[in-house]
């Protein structure tokens, strides 16, 4: 407001901007969440996200289970595939439900579509399989895949191939994720991205201000301040305010509470008295 643009509205901005997406292919995420540790920037590029999709699956994906169990390597094989023709979705009426995560099962959300397209379960249904399944439980394990068997074959499914895709469900659920969890997540994701790409100085100003107190992190910060092209102004008692501002578009000036020995109350008043 101070420079007489328009407030921000971090709920309408576009989901396919191609700054952020270059951002985050270029794994420039250090301050993003969820994307900035240092396996999740191997990850990210490795796997080169070019929607929104991809971020969710990014955050289901950059766990112990889906990393150790070679689903990862699958999904990005797959993604960067040359005939996208070629991903095998197991069943024709499956690929509705796999599509978004190129034939992998990756999401719980997904194996209750699965029961209910492939053997006719009910959303109720599909829910007590989902649960089944994260229990572990042999005796309704068997209950469960008696119904999915029954169903599957009432909608001519093989044999065969119903048991192999009730197994990889099965196999699924030792690592499965929820995907509203996981969009959630992807979301704020991708806003702090949009805000990096778009506003970089205020940004890490406000990144820098989140960690006054902690010096290791300026220091990080400072690292990626440099690899943004940014300048650090310094500390200046005439001109800095009591947090980390933006400057102009390349340049932040330093904020007097991150001083040490000065701290925020002092930094306040030294402010305080400028402005009066």
């Amino acid at each position: 407001a101070a420079t007489g643009e328009a407030a921000l509205d971090l709920q309408a901005i576009p989901m396919n901007d191609p700054q952020a997406f270059s951002l985050l292919q270029l794994a420039k995420t250090h301050a993003v969440f969820q994307l900035e540790s240092s396996g999740m920037r191997d990850l990210i590029k490795r796997l080169r996200p070019d929607c929104f999709d991809d971020i969710v699956a990014l955050v289901a994906l950059y766990r112990p289970g889906p990393l150790q169990s070679g689903m990862v390597d699958t999904f990005i094989q797959r993604k960067h595939a040359d005939n996208a023709a070629d991903i095998d979705y197991l069943h024709p009426s499956l690929e509705p439900v796999l599509k978004g995560t190129y034939g992998v099962i990756l999401y719980q959300e997904q194996v209750m579509q699965a029961a209910q397209v492939l053997a006719g379960y009910s959303l109720g249904q599909a829910d007590l399989l989902r649960r089944a399944m994260g229990k572990k439980i042999a005796s309704e394990m068997e209950q469960q895949r008696e119904i999915f068997m029954t169903g599957a074959a009432a909608n001519g499914v093989e044999e065969a191939l119903a048991t192999h895709i009730f197994g990889l469900m099965e196999k699924f659920a030792e690592y499965g994720f929820n995907k509203s969890h996981s969009v959630a997540y992807a979301l704020l994701a991708y806003q702090t991205a949009w805000l990096k790409a778009h506003y970089p100085a205020q940004f890490l100003a406000a990144a820098f201000s989140a960690d006054m107190e902690y010096t290791d992190k300026l220091s990080l910060h400072y690292r990626d301040c440099k690899q943004m092209g940014l300048a650090l102004q310094r500390p200046d008692v005439n001109a800095s305010g009591a947090t980390f501002a933006a400057a102009d578009r390349t340049s932040i000036r330093y904020g007097l509470g991150a001083l040490k020995g000065l701290g925020r109350a002092a930094a306040d008043a030294i402010v305080a008295e400028r402005e009066a």
